[in-house]
């Protein structure tokens, strides 16, 4: 079984950071969007790891969309 792992660290200015480890894919993005949801919902920044190409879509890091076929 492959172990998931939402790392979630609060600086003292109240500034969230969700890391996501063990997962291929865009899947990260569905593992944390209730997480995002509950936080307030805005995304200042969003890295994506080598895993998350791994089995995935191009993500296209001007518009935060999934670019299929590319």
């Amino acid at each position: 079984m492959d172990v998931h792992e939402i790392e979630v660290s609060i600086d003292e200015n109240g500034q969230v950071q969700v890391q996501v480890r063990g997962v291929k894919g865009l899947n990260c993005l569905d593992l944390t969007r209730d997480l995002e949801q509950a936080l307030g919902g805005e995304v200042i920044l969003r890295e994506m790891t080598p895993e998350a190409s791994e089995d995935a879509d191009q993500w296209n890091e001007q518009s935060g969309q999934i670019q299929d076929g590319l």
